[in-house]
């Protein structure tokens, strides 16, 4: 193995997920902090979605990691086409729960105990489902259904669903999932990593094993390495792994941009890794010349109209906000309401005006979608009219 050759102590490029080598890419961070913020709602779903090979089981390894299992017990399940009644079967497992029979009100039974008894030890549940795209829709509905489970007011699990885009799109679209929909407390898309990312990821999981510069990589191989990963983690793995066995196998210190060409067309011939290739430009016609158009200015009128109507309706908010207040201390002040005509006059003249506000606000909110639908579609039909000219 290349690790001896270079002096290293482990493999830096290895395809298992691993939070030693977790690196804080900009789309990473982002998702950490959706998952923090969702973590610290304590009830629902948040739901992380990416290509494949894009870090989600990393980062949630990270998550993990950094976790106090004195205070949350954490479960993981990887699915492959499950049904309902088998997913309720396979949670219980993942929790480590025997369960008597094999029926579904047993492992539900079952369930709903272990939760129970680990809120009352001071602990929060959590399940985190990978490849949640092989889930059938009666496997997401009970999914729904677990995180029902209370303790008086108190959620008893939360889910974190991982899934590749396409389960993004069955999430946001699908008309069966509105209920699961409603309870998705926090969401991200894991993008692929930007150009100038490549170099500090690389030499930050060369890092994690010992690495003090040997080998050292010639500056254009980040940029090409970039253009043949996508910037996808998993696919940089492959590439770097090839290209360090070629570089221990030739004795090299250095890898170059050559190396680098020679273990992209291997792995091209042994379809072992679909590679991105820059796209053919269509043949063009020779140009002809034609006035420049001057750029088009935004419909002025339309924009200060609608920025009128934003800040009024923020006006409009703060003082509904005053009148909650209001309202709160009154009912602070006042228990006995009732026995108090005056102060029963007051309240309902505030909440009348609550209720003003609230239609307002309504009719408000459809005059701005309008007025931004009409700008909307101007703007639309300029850029027609310019692009036919």
């Amino acid at each position: 193995m290349f690790n001896d050759f270079y002096g290293l102590t482990g493999r830096p490029f290895q395809l298992t997920p691993d939070p030693t080598f977790y690196f804080e890419s900009l789309t990473h961070r982002k998702a950490l902090s959706y998952l923090s913020y969702g973590l610290a709602q304590g009830e629902g779903f948040v739901v992380i979605t990416g290509e494949v090979g894009a870090g989600k089981s990393t980062l949630v390894a990270h998550l993990m990691a950094t976790i106090d299992p004195a205070r949350l017990t954490a479960a993981q399940i990887v699915t492959s086409k499950l049904d309902g009644e088998e997913l309720v079967h396979v949670v219980a497992q993942a929790f480590g729960l025997i369960v008597d029979g094999h029926d579904k009100a047993s492992a539900l039974g079952a369930i709903e105990a272990f939760l129970h008894d680990e809120a009352r030890a001071g602990r929060r549940c959590l399940l985190v489902v990978d490849e949640s795209q092989n889930l059938a829709l009666e496997a997401l509905e009970e999914l729904r259904m677990l995180s029902n489970f209370q303790l008086g007011a108190h959620p008893l699990l939360q889910t974190l669903l991982l899934g590749q885009p396409e389960f993004r799109d069955t999430i946001q679209e699908h008309p069966q999932l509105e209920q699961l929909r409603q309870r998705v407390i926090a969401a991200h898309h894991l993008e692929a990593m930007e150009l100038g990312e490549i170099q500090p990821y690389i030499e930050h999981r060369l890092k994690c094993v010992g690495w003090t510069g040997n080998p050292k990589f010639d500056q254009r191989v980040y940029t090409e390495l970039y253009e043949a990963s996508g910037g996808v983690p998993r696919r940089i793995n492959q590439i770097c792994n090839r290209l360090m066995m070629l570089g221990a196998v030739d004795q090299r210190s250095r890898i170059d941009g050559a190396m680098l060409s020679q273990v992209l067309e291997e792995l091209e011939l042994d379809g072992t890794m679909q590679l991105n290739k820059p796209a053919k430009p269509e043949p063009v016609a020779a140009p002809v010349e034609a006035p420049v158009a001057a750029p088009v200015p935004v419909d002025a009128v339309a924009l200060a109209q609608l920025q009128a109507m934003l800040a009024e309706r923020d006006a409009q908010i703060a003082e509904l906000q005053q009148a909650v207040i209001e309202l709160a201390n009154e009912q602070e002040a006042a228990p006995a309401v009732s026995a108090d005509p005056s102060q029963a006059a007051a309240l309902a003249a505030i909440e009348a005006k609550l209720s003003a506000f609230e239609t307002k606000m309504l009719e408000q909110e459809r005059t701005i979608r309008h007025t931004l639908t009409m700008l909307i579609e101007w703007i639309e039909a300029d850029d027609a009219s310019r692009a036919a000219a």
